[in-house]
């Protein structure tokens, strides 16, 4: 029997509902992201951009300081933890609505991003990168973003070799999954990775059977904003991919997608509220 996901994650010290969908804005605080109108160079664009977010009803703001794009470029954690705590902290103090997630796979910055006022942590390596970000987690009690991922973002590419895609991936986040709650860490969300050592055709193959990830138990997230299963099926560039990403953020929030992860807001909340008027669910107020 197919599992129901869960609908609620405690942050901030409460309870957040996830049964009306929620968008999660990305804020880049890198040079080389590979959409380039992400990219942001001084403090103050950084919060002219998350108050843009926040306006247009973003819930969530994930901040990053390291470009994962394939063939990205490695930098030190001491670099990273340089780019994004100072944003965090400026988050936390203008913004005090928003939930800031950080988007790293290395536990050391994870750990500061959270002393300096991050509420959830974001890792693209679902732990295989760092043997104690699930020990972290857990001693932080903050709730954690478990993606798939195969090598580093230097190497995905060439690991896209699968027996069988839906359960392989499903296998091998349910084996995390188990290992963080034994740990204790009871607010978990799945991102099965899109664009993270698969295909273009496995992209899409994961998509068609999104709803299989429930099984696991937990939210569901989804990050296909302006990736390249997009610009390059339809042949053009990733500065051109917002249609493409309002169809397939749709897509994935009919499939029971709780947060959908993306560069534009705007948009993004509209597919929200127009899901939710089709769907006739309704926002609970949950505390």
């Amino acid at each position: 029997m197919t599992q129901v996901s869960k609908k609620t994650i405690k942050i901030k010290g409460h309870l957040l509902d996830l049964s009306v969908p929620h968008v999660m804005g990305i804020l880049n605080i890198t040079p080389d992201s590979f959409y380039s109108d992400s990219r942001m160079a001084s403090l103050d664009e950084v919060m002219e951009r998350a108050e843009s977010m926040q306006n247009d009803g973003a819930s969530f703001i994930d901040v990053g300081g390291y470009s994962t794009r394939p063939g990205a470029k490695e930098i030190s954690v001491h670099e990273e933890a340089e780019r994004v705590l100072p944003v965090i902290e400026a988050l936390n103090k203008n913004f005090p609505d928003l939930i800031i997630s950080i988007d790293t796979f290395r536990s050391e910055v994870a750990r500061q991003s959270v002393l300096s006022g991050a509420h959830i942590i974001n890792d693209v390596a679902g732990g295989t990168l760092d043997d104690k970000m699930f020990d972290i987690v857990a001693e932080l009690g903050v709730p954690y973003i478990l993606m798939h991922m195969r090598g580093t973002p230097q190497t995905m590419s060439s690991l896209t070799s699968y027996d069988f895609l839906i359960p392989d991936i499903l296998k091998e986040l349910g084996e995390k999954v188990i290992k963080l709650r034994q740990l204790g860490v009871s607010d978990i969300i799945i991102d099965p990775g899109f664009g993270f050592a698969k295909t273009t055709a496995q992209n899409f193959e994961l998509m068609k059977n999104l709803s299989e990830f429930h099984e696991l138990g937990c939210p569901l997230l989804v990050g296909i904003s302006r990736k390249g299963m997009i610009y390059n099926t339809l042949n053009i560039s990733a500065s051109e991919a917002l249609t493409g990403t309002t169809v397939l953020n749709t897509t994935a929030l009919q499939q029971g997608t709780s947060i959908i992860r993306v560069h534009d807001v705007k948009p993004a909340v509209e597919a929200v509220k127009l899901w939710v008027a089709t769907s006739g669910v309704k926002e609970k107020i949950v505390i």
